[in-house]
């Protein structure tokens, strides 16, 4: 069949000389360096997200940007111009984002998507299906199914607390869900890709057992409108856009490459940086620990105390030093997460020209961010409690949405 698409294969081939390796479960840089954003632009061969795309989605919403558009969170894409000129003709889409449940809690990371995928819901107005990939993490990791399926619904109450419409919102988890139209389109995409294109483009090797080859199908169908008929009967032209970290984009080349040949669309694509550990800026956070991330079950006290003590600050290692230097913006932690968390971008600016100046000092600019992320988590706590199992079974239901694009 060929390679992979226009958009290339990417994936983990010939890992060991490559100077980083992300695909969906590792993301490395190498001798533990930053992520080189440009070099993976350039690999899977997706494009920059520019201003004029964000000046777009202004116009077209008649709202600002999301900070994350606006500050480069977001940054590359697949046809995502295409999306906004169907918007530009009065035109409908539908958005596909998802989560593998393999924790009891999510963390800040985790939420990125999440709130990006809500505001777009809320802009554009338009129906959104999250896939939870619990079957994923029985395959990946020591979790027994009835495990994977819990932790599916106690993450899927975190998801609605992001403030999704439920009148908008189908949630599901894959063990649940798989069969009828989803499953057949999975085999039709099974049956368009090769092992061998399969090890290319995800680097499964040949001790790795089938369920992971076979599990990327289970990922690509719901990028077809006609993989959920309850929703979208009819609207087979209906095209999908996917907000995700670029560390899934593997599964989308493969998506984008069987598409036309099974009579579908392929999907659209808006990717986003990964969330950085708050020991440094090196891939994603490690799950094994605790300290390197912010999560939403965390005290306000908790949030303190990682803050002060374990992100990694661009001040110098002294007042007098850093009066004279000024802070390294560059790996400074702390400015990078109110980068992400900060809405007031005048506040965000006058800290980076102070801090960066040595006029504000760590412990201030530590002291900020304290303030934002105590404020994010409770928020999102006070929305997490108000969720009842009643509401997970109502997002879940398999049901018509009436209102889906009202």
């Amino acid at each position: 069949m060929g390679k992979i698409e226009e958009e290339r294969e990417g994936g983990v081939e010939a890992a060991a000389e490559e100077e980083q390796v992300v695909n969906p479960w590792q993301v490395a840089a190498k001798d533990g360096g930053k992520i080189d954003y440009q070099k993976l632009i350039d690999k899977f061969g997706c494009k920059r997200l520019d201003e004029s795309l964000v000046q777009r989605v202004e116009r077209l919403t008649s709202r600002p940007a999301h900070v994350f558009l606006r500050r480069g969170v977001f940054f590359a894409h697949r046809d995502f111009n295409d999306i906004l000129d169907l918007c530009e003709k009065g035109e409908k889409f539908y958005l596909y984002t998802g989560r593998g449940p393999s924790s009891e809690a999510l963390h800040l990371g985790h939420l990125v998507p999440f709130m990006f995928t809500k505001y777009l819901q809320d802009a554009f107005k338009v129906p959104l299906v999250i896939q939870l990939t619990d079957d994923e993490k029985f395959l990946w990791k020591s979790l027994t199914i009835e495990d994977s399926k819990r932790l599916a619904r106690e993450n899927a109450k975190d998801i609605i607390a992001c403030g999704f419409d439920i009148s908008k919102t189908f949630i599901f988890s894959d063990f649940n869900h798989v069969g009828g139209a989803f499953y057949e389109n999975m085999v039709k995409v099974s049956k368009c890709v090769t092992l061998n294109q399969v090890i290319a483009i995800f680097g499964f090797t040949g001790e790795d057992h089938i369920g992971k080859v076979s599990f990327p199908p289970v990922q690509a169908v719901p990028s077809f409108p006609s993989s959920f008929p309850h929703l979208f009967s009819g609207r087979k032209n209906l095209r999908c856009l996917i907000p995700c970290a670029i560390d899934q984009d593997p599964y989308f080349r493969m998506t984008r490459d069987v598409a036309p040949r099974i009579g579908e669309h392929k999907p659209a694509l808006i990717e986003s940086t990964f969330f950085p550990a708050l020991q440094g800026e090196m891939g994603k956070m490690s799950a094994s620990d605790p300290n390197s991330a912010i999560y939403v079950t965390d005290s306000a006290k908790d949030i303190k105390n990682k803050i002060n003590r374990h992100a990694f600050s661009g001040g110098q290692d002294s007042i007098e030093k850093h009066r004279q230097l000024g802070a390294n913006l560059e790996v400074d932690i702390p400015v990078k997460y109110l980068s992400f968390f900060l809405e007031d971008d005048d506040e965000l600016e006058h800290i980076k020209k102070e801090y960066g100046a040595g006029r504000m000092l760590t412990g201030e600019v530590k002291q900020r961010l304290t303030q934002v992320l105590t404020e994010l988590v409770e928020r999102h706590r006070r929305a997490r409690a108000a969720v009842t199992e009643e509401m997970v079974d109502a997002f879940m239901a398999v049901r018509p949405l009436p209102h889906m694009f009202d």
